[in-house]
């Protein structure tokens, strides 16, 4: 018994507190963890413990965690496409009026 006294002991440390709410959610799902761990070495884990760590390590669960990195690196590079394009309209415009200016068929205001 005292050696589950003193694992506990170690467990209830107090870590210094989390500057953000996101630092705090990392703190409480590392508690979590640990817990779930603890739970599964000695033989205490519930039925939705064990299944939800069978889930996670799964090969369906790596796929999906793959094609969400893709999604997410897809989304990102149609961002920085539009963000390209919108910079090239601006160009166009601005090459556009310099020329009408040249030729004589631009406004003054064009010019600033």
């Amino acid at each position: 018994m005292s050696v589950k006294r003193e694992k506990s002991a170690l467990r209830t440390e107090r870590s210094a507190p989390a500057a953000t709410p996101e630092a705090r959610e990392k703190q409480l799902v590392a508690l979590a963890v640990d817990l779930a761990e603890q739970q599964l070495r000695d033989g205490t884990a519930s039925s939705q413990v064990i299944t939800h760590f069978l889930r996670i390590g799964s090969t369906r669960e790596q796929i999906e965690k793959e094609i969400l990195l893709s999604q997410k690196e897809l989304n990102l590079a149609k961002i920085k496409a539009y963000e390209s394009e919108t910079a090239m309209k601006e160009l166009y415009e601005k090459a556009i009026n310099a020329l009408k200016s040249y030729s004589g068929h631009g406004d003054a205001d064009d010019l600033r």
